[in-house]
């Protein structure tokens, strides 16, 4: 079958390779799957880059944690699946819920080989339905740009309607933030530094748009729209760059799920904005598989559709992975396998 990987040590989209690899079998308790697409995460950018996590890959690796396909082989064992059966992969191999926390040894993309191949054999258990009314394409969005936004939004921030939800540009999770917060009933603004983008996301239904590079001091207009109230919940991707501004944006008793680090990893923080307000800041780390299935059917049953920027060829992986680092995309960004 033919594959990517990122070369033990990578340091860059040069170390991205094209190679031919024997099919997989699948093995007890796992299934095969016939991949039809994925789709890009700044964390698989990080993983190219060397730095995820803080280190290099120490051996090479199938690149990419999010991919849809159909089940195409059943391991010893393995029962409730089909062949056939549409389906997507689950960020966190095993983790099936929350009542013990994620083994980051089982993620996919790196520690573990991913999701840019034709063919991956993956646990019976790291695998979920998908939604029938979703393409591949659409369905290979969900495993870590959705359920990341959904934990924010709905499993701990439980947003209600009538509130008011911040989202930090116009990246994949904010844009499964916006629309999750909308379907909740709830008011969003969201950031950007492209008018363009921000005319898009208030077609999506976005109430409020900021363009933070031509209003800087963002966080006061947000306090303005909100007439000082501040909002319930920041959907915050920035990181150390833009906490301390997410602190003073957060309402009473709100909540700031810290998603990213897409500005800056380290830098000066002061908590006491937040601590006044009685506010918490809450760690999101994607979600288990409980948490996929549960928000696959609220996507189902609201008929929702995952925004695709744009879907690149298998043979134009290097080229998919330019443009999401440009960060020219609305949503997500994602390569078609089969």
């Amino acid at each position: 079958m033919d594959a990517y990987i990122c070369e033990k040590g990578s340091t860059g989209l040069g170390n991205l390779k094209l190679v031919r690899r024997a099919e997989p079998q699948a093995k007890p308790g796992e299934v095969l799957v016939r991949v039809r697409a994925t789709s890009i995460n700044s964390r698989d950018q990080a993983v190219i880059a060397g730095n995820y996590f803080g280190r290099a890959l120490s051996r090479d690796t199938i690149p990419l944690s999010d991919g849809a396909g159909e089940i195409v082989a059943l391991g010893e064992g393995v029962t409730g699946w089909r062949l056939g059966d549409r389906v997507a992969s689950c960020f966190f191999q095993n983790w099936p819920d929350g009542s013990r926390p994620p083994d980051r040894e089982s993620i996919l993309g790196s520690p573990r080989d991913g999701m840019l191949a034709q063919y991956v054999a993956l646990s019976a258990e790291g695998v979920v339905p998908l939604p029938g009314h979703l393409s591949f394409e659409e369905g290979a969005t969900l495993p870590c740009a959705a359920l990341t936004a959904w934990h924010a939004v709905v499993a701990t921030g439980h947003v209600r309607p009538g509130e008011t939800v911040l989202c930090l540009g116009t990246g994949g999770v904010s844009i499964f933030a916006l629309q999750f917060a909308k379907m909740a009933g709830a008011r969003v603004i969201i950031t950007s530094s492209s008018d363009e983008k921000l005319a898009r996301a208030r077609l999506l239904g976005a109430d409020a748009t900021i363009n933070y590079r031509t209003d800087p001091e963002w966080q006061d207009e947000v306090l303005a729209l909100t007439g000082g109230e501040g909002v319930d919940n920041v959907v915050e991707v920035g990181g150390l760059g833009t906490l301390n501004r997410s602190f003073k944006c957060c309402g009473y008793k709100g909540q700031v799920s810290l998603i990213g680090a897409l500005t800056a990893r380290e830098g000066a923080l002061s908590p006491h904005a937040l601590m006044m307000k009685r506010g918490r800041l809450q760690g999101i780390f994607v979600g288990h598989r409980a948490m996929f299935e549960e928000m696959n059917a609220a996507i189902a049953v609201n008929g929702l559709k995952p925004v695709v920027d744009r879907a690149f060829a298998f043979a134009e992986a290097p080229a998919a992975f330019q443009y999401e680092a440009q960060g020219r995309h609305l949503g997500k960004v994602v390569i078609r396998v089969a």
